[in-house]
Formats: structure tokens, C-alpha cells, sequence
């Protein structure tokens, strides 16, 4: 069967309105707005949500930001921390980049007044704490488990008392091309639907812009069952691809090992069991009662991510007790003090009845953050003159095959304002855009959305092999030739359908490449690391007319 082709611009009415600024930032997340603040003093900056200001995950983030601030730790303590969790594909001079600017982000923050939580009464350094794969106590957080929500208060207030702009419930559709004096490609801002309260269009819009910021995130909602809210749908990686980037490393999904498990037909966001549990000493546990992480990692139940994924992946299809779905974390060691210390958790621990103090906790793996993304540097710099990425839609080689926990908010902080600096004193070149009318226009039927999810999770999850990304291939072809006939009306939901299924596509292309075991890439068919995959896959859009709808490049020689 011929692949159905993806759209190459996603359809929408023509644009009736213009708008030109300075720098249009993509996405309102910790990485946006930390660009939009540092660029802000000079240049006239509009941030672009398809939600509202705070709609993003960084809100939702329990656990922190990992910096070295306790003089018994070392910056080299970090990177080695860093570099074993990434498991052989971090880039080392990046890494050492982002642990030195660390500690300067989170006092950034806290100049800004965010009100990380005490080591003590009336004490001004904040308080430590452990997550997996750390080596020592360096993670920083907020209101017990609420560190991503004063991240995102923070800088919401700073960025609009800066004078930052705000176009709310509106949708980047495309990157704009323009092309230089000398005929090269550039970007030059980006197309936007304006949606209403029910994600229809009301208008479209052409944003000229000298610098375009992706700052859009992952694409958790890509599968069923996720800790991303629902807005994280791969918009910026597909519309990378679209604008003819290559996108690395999108194998790479890290799965949170501990999201509470609501039952076996819950999908969508999940409510997520922070890292930071297990940093206070709470155990995993089999429903027979057997412990999941004995013998497996000499941190044991504070290893890395994508171990105690897999782990809890192989306990589960071992169905001990007959219960093959989820495991259970118990931290009543803790007894009350769980909810003063966990207040967001108990909360949710609650909703389902069961009480963090006595009770031990269902969890289950589930998709968290994209360790792939858009190739950039930590300054956010593109291989498209005048479209940067920052925060977790890029690809900087911080995370390698797997992240180490707490180290992503700290990116985004380093670089969002690496690149607002930069962009402050000296912006790209004015560009005209060119005619895209050419570029044939698509929409992926919204039925094809649910379709995507279940197979990628069914087939592409934690433990993959090639006949299941091979399912998942056929599965989400078939949809999409099915769907083909079908003129989707443009609005949020096509939208966000045509960008989910362009980024499974690309993902279980990588996958389905790479024969190894490596990070968070686990294949049950090829269950340990290869020396030859010490390199990165890189996708990209086939050309017009080609069967395949994604290429993969950039692996070893056969």
C-alpha cells in the first residue's frame, strides 16, 4: 500500500491582516518566555499561544530545576550525572555550557522573585533535593511539587510588566521563507489562525518577523496516555519539518516511569507522580508485593528514567498477581508529612481514593518529554537563518538518549535567555518573503488524531521491536489514506491532527531504524547498545511525489 502523503503547509483561509515586529515567539512555556523577557528591553516582541499565557507544561512541572548550589557538590558532578543519563549521545561542550549556567538561572529567578521553597527558617538558599540519576542533592523546587507553576507565575509577570505582547488562542500555522540578497533561504516570520473559544478560525494572518523563536515544546499528546497537557502536539517539530528542516533524535521519547494509573481506559493527560518521591525514599513494588528495582541498577529505585521505565515495562508484562497494567510506589514511610510536602499529588492521589500516607500509589510509565527535537545550539540557532528553537521542541544535545531529571527547565531558562540576549543586540537581516502558493496545502482529518494515539502507544512505547513500529506504520497509513477524501475544516483540532500525524510518522521512522537498545529507545528485538548507533538519526519531509512520507538519515553505514 502507498503511504498517504502528509501536507506540506497546512490549509487555512488567506491571510487578511499583517502584523511586523522585532521577534515572534512560538509558545508560552519557560523557554518563550525567558526569550521574549531578555530580548524585550530593545526589540518589540509578540508572543504567539494557541492557548493562553499559562497554558503550557510548564506549569505542570513537579519537580524542578537542577543546579549545583551545595558546596559539597561539583559542577563535574553534574555533567558526569548529565552524560550517564544520555547514555552516549550528549554533545559533552554542551552539557558543560548548560551545568555552568545553571546555578546563575535559578538565582535569575529568584531576582525576578520567584519563591523557591527554604532549606530553612528564615533561611535565603533554597532547599535541595534528589531525583533519579543525581548523584547529589541539587534540585531546586517550589511549593513542595509546584516548582513548574512558579516558574511560569514568575515569568508571566515579568514578561508582561516588560511589555511583551500577547496573541492569545492563536495557532502558528507555517514558518514564512524569504530569501537573502544572495538567494538563500531565511525564514520571515510565520502564518497564525486566530481561533475562537471553540478552536475555529475567525482569521489568519501573516506575522513578519526578523526572528522567528520555536519555543512550541514536545509532543507528548502524540500518544494515549501522557503527563503533557493537551496542548503539546508536536507544532513545532512539524512545522520544522515543513519549512524542510531535518528533526534529531525524535526516538528518543523519555517515559515517566511513575504517572498514576486511573484505571485501564484512562487517556490524556495523567496526573504524574513527581521524580522527587522517589528522592525522599518512597520503594516501586509489584502487585504481589515484590520489589521492581532490587538487582536491576545499583541506584536501584533513583536510577535513571528510562531504566526504571523499562523495569516496570517488564515487571508489568510478567502480570504478577495478575495485573499487568500498572505497579504501585509507596512512600508511606512518609505518613502525613506526604501532604505538606507533595500537596499537588495527595490532591490527586485523592481523586482516586487512595491516601499517599497509607496507600500505596498505582503508577504506570507514560510519555513525558521529547529528548529530540530541532537541531540548535543552546542559543537557540537553527540551520534556517532566522527560525530558532529553545526549551523542549529543540534538540541541543543536552539530553542525549535520555534526560536527566530536572535538567530541562534549566535549559529552558540558559537557553531562551542566551537567545532573548542575542537577539537584543543584534537581530537577523530584514528579508523579503517569497510566493508560497506552489507549496501544496493539506489537512489531516481530527478523526485521525484517535487513531494516532492508540497505536503509538499500543505499538511505540517503552518497549518497541520491528513488527509493532511496523503496525504502528501500516496503522497510521491506513488511517490517513482512509481519511484522504475526507476536506477537514480548518481549526485547532486539524490542525493539531495534521501536526500529530507528522510527528508519529517521523518518530516510528526513527525507531524503526535504529537497532539498538539505547536511552529511552528500548527494542525488545535488539536489547543492547551497539557501538556503530553512537550517532544521531536525522528525518525529514520526503520530497513531492516521493512514496515515503518521511526519510531517515544519518545512522551507521550497512
Amino acid at each position: 500500500m502507498r503511504p498517504a502523503t502528509l501536507p506540506r503547509r497546512l490549509a487555512a483561509p488567506a491571510p487578511t491582516w499583517e502584523r511586523t515586529v522585532d521577534v515572534v515567539v512560538l509558545g508560552s512555556g519557560a523557554a518563550g518566555l525567558a526569550a521574549a523577557l531578555a530580548a524585550r528591553p530593545v526589540r518589540s516582541v509578540l508572543i504567539v499561544t494557541k492557548g493562553t499565557l499559562d497554558a503550557g507544561s510548564t506549569a505542570w512541572a513537579q519537580g524542578g530545576l537542577a543546579g549545583v548550589l551545595d558546596p559539597t557538590d561539583s559542577l563535574e558532578n553534574h555533567v558526569r550525572d548529565t552524560l550517564a543519563a544520555g547514555a552516549g549521545l550528549c554533545d559533552e561542550d554542551v552539557v558543560r555550557e548548560l551545568v555552568a549556567e545553571a546555578p546563575k538561572a535559578i538565582r535569575y529567578l529568584m531576582r525576578l522573585g520567584a519563591a523557591f521553597d527554604p532549606a530553612g527558617p528564615g533561611v535565603e538558599s533554597p532547599a535541595l533535593t534528589r531525583e533519579g540519576g543525581h548523584s547529589h542533592n541539587r534540585i531546586v523546587h517550589a511549593g513542595g511539587d509546584r516548582s513548574g507553576a512558579e516558574v511560569q507565575r514568575t515569568l508571566d509577570e515579568s514578561t508582561v510588566a516588560a511589555g511583551v505582547d500577547v496573541l492569545n488562542k492563536a495557532f502558528a500555522l507555517d514558518v514564512v521563507i524569504g530569501t537573502t540578497a544572495t538567494g538563500e533561504r531565511q525564514a520571515a516570520g510565520v502564518t497564525v489562525a486566530v481561533l475562537d473559544d471553540d478552536g475555529d478560525v475567525t482569521s489568519v494572518g501573516t506575522i513578519r518577523a526578523r526572528a522567528t523563536v520555536l519555543a512550541t515544546g514536545g509532543y507528548g499528546q502524540v500518544f494515549a496516555s501522557t503527563s503533557n497537557p493537551p496542548a503539546v502536539t508536536g507544532d513545532g517539530v512539524a512545522m520544522a519539518l515543513r519549512a524542510g528542516l531535518a528533526v534529531s533524535d525524535v526516538e528518543f521519547v523519555q517515559f515517566h516511569p511513575t504517572v498514576m494509573w486511573n484505571g485501564a481506559d484512562a487517556a490524556g493527560q495523567q496526573a504524574l507522580v513527581s521524580e522527587a518521591v522517589r528522592g525522599e525514599g518512597a520503594i516501586l513494588f509489584d502487585a504481589a508485593g515484590e520489589r521492581v528495582m532490587a538487582g536491576v541498577h545499583p541506584q536501584e529505585d533513583l536510577a535513571p528514567r528510562d531504566v526504571v521505565a523499562a523495569a516496570i515495562s517488564r515487571r508489568m508484562a510478567e502480570a504478577p498477581a495478575g495485573v499487568s497494567d500498572h505497579v504501585f510506589l509507596d512512600a508511606t514511610h512518609m505518613g502525613e508529612r506526604f501532604y505538606t510536602r507533595f500537596p499537588s499529588i495527595t490532591a490527586a492521589c485523592r481523586s482516586i481514593g487512595v491516601d499517599p500516607a497509607v496507600d500505596r500509589i498505582p503508577v504506570a510509565p507514560a510519555s513525558h518529554y521529547a529528548c529530540g527535537g530541532i537541531p540548535a545550539r543552546l542559543d537557540g540557532t537553527t540551520a534556517l537563518p532566522g527560525l530558532f528553537a529553545v526549551g523542549e521542541v529543540s534538540r541541543t544535545g543536552v539530553h542525549g538518549a535520555n534526560r536527566l531529571a530536572s535538567n530541562s527547565l534549566t535549559e529552558s531558562i540558559v537557553a531562551g535567555t542566551h537567545l532573548g540576549r542575542d537577539l537584543a543586540w543584534e537581530l537577523p537581516d530584514a528579508v523579503e518573503s517569497v510566493d508560497s502558493d506552489a507549496v501544496e496545502t493539506g489537512l489531516v482529518d481530527p478523526a485521525v488524531a484517535s487513531v494516532v494515539r492508540t497505536a503509538m502507544s499500543r505499538h511505540v512505547g517503552v518497549l518497541r521491536d520491528a513488527a509493532s513500529l511496523a503496525a504502528a506504520a501500516r496503522v497510521i497509513d491506513e488511517a490517513l489514506a482512509a481519511h484522504a477524501g475526507v476536506t477537514a475544516t480548518p481549526g485547532r483540532a486539524a490542525f493539531e491532527a495534521s501536526n500529530l500525524a507528522t510527528v508519529a510518522r517521523a518518530m516510528v521512522g526513527a525507531a524503526a531504524a535504529r537497532t539498538e537498545s539505547r536511552g529511552c529507545h528500548r527494542r525488545t528485538d535488539h536489547d543492547s547498545p551497539r557501538d556503530e548507533w553512537l550517532t544521531h538519526l536525522y528525518v525529514s519531509l520526503a520530497g513531492d511525489g516521493d512514496d515515503a512520507p518521511v526519510v531517515v538519515s544519518g545512522g551507521p553505514a550497512h
